[in-house]
């Protein structure tokens, strides 16, 4: 028996334009190993607009359609249409994460032990009245843990936690990371505190820093500041960093996190060598906020690496028994260390306006948005 919802799709079309909608779908009956599960809440994510709007103007949207069924339409530069190619004219559902109450499920034990159950899950296609799953992407919420409070206990709690298993699986003892006054920041922070954790965070307003001052971080750097530079060299010398993860991606802050890591290492060097410090130095880059070239000036020695990082790939690397051990931390700290908080609650046909996009579409520390598609 199916079950029928409103689903948000993005769709590009070949007149170089995205189209936004609401569209009613059937939901199926699960299988043996699915749930069918109702969405109460699912969040906004920054990973979740590559999809939603991909390389469209922003500032060329328009609304249409109606109040109960809007509709937003974007014109996508043709020079940017080469990067969804792959995609014009497939109508795509939206959305990596979110939670609800299992409202049917399969044969199997594991699907009948969740019926009823409030559950946290991952898969694409959130952004939806429903959602049928296998059940091994679905995390159990403790008794008394609301959707709303469970809505984003897959992509940032799973980030942060991997970015700090990372430092020890590659053998570095402190982290740096990039606007991080963000959700999954402060998310880092709190792990990093209570793990006893060196953390170096990079920032770009007073008022960030202080949303992490008042979380008891510790190091705090400015790049806005005159005195960048001196103070991010002060921070990585007196923690040893040598690891960083980039959320912003273009620009030329990469280049300079290596060569203030290149600075503090050269500050402990014994003698002079023409090729630098042996120190390794690695920055990953896992976001893109700003969607330039990534500049780099190289002034930083030969030992020394510039990647991409995904949680997947990480998450398949660390294997089946790690993952599960970071998913059931979260799921214990859901209300405290992975808690996240929204500025603005909205419902699937309130996520397409063009107000509501102007806010989540800027992904401004601190206004984050909670789609309800039971509204």
């Amino acid at each position: 028996m199916t079950t029928t919802g409103l689903q948000l799709r993005s769709l590009v079309k070949d007149d170089n334009t995205l189209e936004l909608s609401l569209a009613e779908v059937d939901f199926p009956a699960p299988g043996p190993d699915e749930v069918l599960v109702r969405i109460d809440a699912t969040p906004i994510n920054p990973s979740d607009l590559a999809l939603l709007v991909g390389p469209a103007d922003p500032a060329t949207f328009r609304a249409g359609g109606t109040s109960e069924r809007p509709v937003l339409i974007a014109d996508i530069p043709a020079n940017a249409m080469k990067m969804v190619a792959g995609r014009v004219g497939e109508s795509l559902p939206v959305g990596n994460e979110g939670a609800g109450v299992v409202v049917a499920a399969g044969s199997s034990e594991a699907a009948q032990a969740l019926l009823g159950r409030t559950v946290g899950l991952v898969g694409g296609e959130m952004y939806a009245q429903y959602r049928c799953i296998n059940v091994y992407q679905c995390l159990p919420l403790e008794e008394g843990t609301t959707a709303a409070e469970g809505a984003s206990c897959f992509v940032n709690p799973l980030t942060a936690l991997s970015m700090v298993e990372t430092m020890r699986m590659e053998g570095h003892k402190a982290l740096v990371h990039t606007a991080a006054a963000s959700n999954l920041g402060q998310m880092l922070n709190r792990i990093c505190i209570a793990d006893g954790v060196d953390l170096v965070n990079i920032v770009r307003k007073p008022e960030q820093e202080k949303i992490l001052r008042d979380l008891g971080a510790k190091y705090i750097v400015n790049s806005s500041a005159d005195s960048f530079m001196n103070d991010l060299t002060a921070a990585l010398s007196e923690t040893g960093a040598t690891l960083a993860f980039d959320a912003i991606g273009g620009g030329k802050l990469v280049s300079q996190i290596l060569s203030c890591m290149e600075a503090a290492a050269v500050s402990n060097m014994k003698e002079y060598n023409r090729y630098g410090s042996d120190v390794f130095k690695q920055v990953y880059i896992y976001g893109g906020l700003d969607r330039g070239p990534t500049t780099l000036t190289r002034n930083f020695g030969f030992s020394w690496s510039l990647g991409g990082w995904l949680l997947s790939p990480f998450l398949q690397k660390a294997g089946l028994e790690k993952m599960m051990e970071l998913r059931g931390r979260v799921a214990r700290e859901i209300k405290t260390t992975f808690a996240s908080h929204y500025t603005r609650e909205v419902s699937l046909a309130g996520a397409l306006t063009l107000e509501a996009l102007s806010v989540y579409g800027k992904q401004a520390t601190g206004e984050k948005v909670l789609i309800l598609p039971q509204q």
